[in-house]
């Protein structure tokens, strides 16, 4: 029996270690369901706060509840760690790192190079590496599998190596890890067999694809799909603030027809860990190649410009009351990236705040799930919601939705609302101080 058998045989035996490198919102949910799915899983990060957290039972990721984590530890099951020497005790890898952009908009891969030195430190036969970090076509095919094999080691022979991307939507209650179907594609199809039989112990349904390289792709065309329908929604709000029609009807009109039309929102720009950032991946790796993505560049052009015609509009509707934006009391509601998560990476709030403060406005924010955060140097911390801090705003400025809010209360509280998200719809008294996107 080779390595790779002996490997598939702990596989299905649910002895297999399972190894999770990042912590975050992706590797933690992942390495809990591991372990409710009765696999021994070792959590690796170099974020000590986050390893104290875990070894006191307390979740920092909203999806994934603190009583998780210590049923998890009690068992045996989970345990975390800043040693990534541990490493080699593990059957299976997962590299769950983040790929932000650099300034330039080029793909940062450093984090998943330091996780690759990592693990060519210890890598031995009988293991499986999965990426399941979002990065450009081709990445594990010409970065992670040299590396890796860099010691003698075969990838298909002596170890095997997959990409699994992340489908993660964080605060959806509807769908949540195990119940989103798994994509996966090895260098191999022994890599893929391998990798396809440990996430079923997980997920409800895993699918297989013909190699990494069409896995890479599956994760960009998603988020390719959403951004560029979210820009085609952006443009039209556009379009009907020049044609002063009320965007929101429009769109809600054209949702009812039962085929052929799928419903894209428009808001003050892209935010988060995904969709702002994948479809950049793509167009990078194409722009190497000579092939224009132009539908991407497009819809990221209306994107990025969203949160500068928010303030826009912001300053025209301050100069309906004579009040110049310089000087102005702006409150800000949300500056998580989406509804009902403390996540601000590459949230429009915070470049909608930062031009705000370029033009002298005097901002503060209010969001129940982020407390503090840092803009330009400056930390800001969350004020509380309370009736003297919507009157005395001169503007009040809905950037994201959170169910925990009242509207019909911060309504009655302001002397005008500007909602970029439409979440005063049902809010029935003083709607003529509210003004929308």
């Amino acid at each position: 029996m080779t390595r790779l058998e002996e490997l598939s045989a702990k596989i299905d035996a649910k002895q297999a270690h399972v190894g999770v490198i990042g912590l975050g919102y992706v590797g933690l949910p992942l390495g809990i369901e591991f372990a409710k799915a009765g696999l021994k899983v070792t959590g690796f990060d170099l974020d000590e706060q986050k390893i104290r957290a875990i070894e006191k039972d307390e979740s920092y990721i909203e999806d994934v509840p603190s009583e998780d984590i210590a049923a998890a530890r009690a068992a045996g099951l989970f345990s975390a760690t800043s040693d990534f020497a541990a490493l080699g005790t593990c059957d299976v890898i997962n590299v769950c790192v983040p790929t932000p952009l650099t300034k330039t908009k080029d793909p940062d891969v450093s984090f998943i190079i330091r996780a690759l030195e990592e693990i060519r430190e210890c890598i031995h036969p009988g293991q499986l590496v999965i990426l399941g970090s979002t990065t450009y076509p081709g990445t594990t095919q010409d970065l992670f599998v040299p590396i890796l094999e860099n010691g003698g080691l075969k990838v298909g022979e002596d170890f095997a190596v997959a990409f699994a991307p992340e489908r993660i939507d964080p605060a959806n209650k509807d769908f949540g890890v195990r119940e989103v179907p798994k994509v996966v594609g090895g260098e191999t199809p022994i890599c893929t067999e391998l990798a396809s039989k440990i996430f079923r112990h997980v997920f409800a349904e895993v699918v297989p694809v013909s190699s990494t390289k069409s896995a890479e792709m599956v994760k960009l065309l998603e988020n390719t799909f959403r951004a560029i329908n979210i820009g085609l929604a952006n443009e039209v709000a556009l379009m009907c603030d020049r044609l002063e029609l009320d965007v929101w009807e429009v769109i809600e009109a054209a949702a009812t027809k039962p085929y052929g039309f799928m419903k894209f929102l428009p808001g003050p720009g892209l935010g988060g860990h995904c969709i702002p950032v994948d479809p950049t991946y793509l167009a990078w790796k194409m722009k190497s190649l000579d092939f224009p993505a132009r539908f991407i560049e497009l819809a990221t052009e209306i994107n990025g410009q969203m949160p500068r015609h928010v303030t826009d509009k912001i300053n025209d509707l301050l100069n309906e009351d004579r009040i110049a934006v310089n000087g102005a009391k702006i409150l800000i509601l949300g500056a998580a990236y989406k509804s009902n998560v403390s996540d601000v990476r590459e949230s429009p709030a915070l470049d909608i705040m930062r031009l705000l403060r370029k033009k002298g406005a005097d901002i503060q924010y209010s969001d129940p799930h982020v407390k503090e955060l840092e803009l330009d140097g400056t930390s800001l911390k969350s004020v509380d919601l309370t009736d003297d801090a919507l009157s005395t705003a001169d503007l009040t400025v809905i950037i994201t939705q959170h169910a925990e809010v009242d509207y019909d209360r911060v309504v009655a509280g302001s002397h005008r609302v500007f909602d970029t998200r439409n979440a005063t719809k049902e809010v029935k008294e003083g709607r003529e101080k509210i003004r929308k996107l």
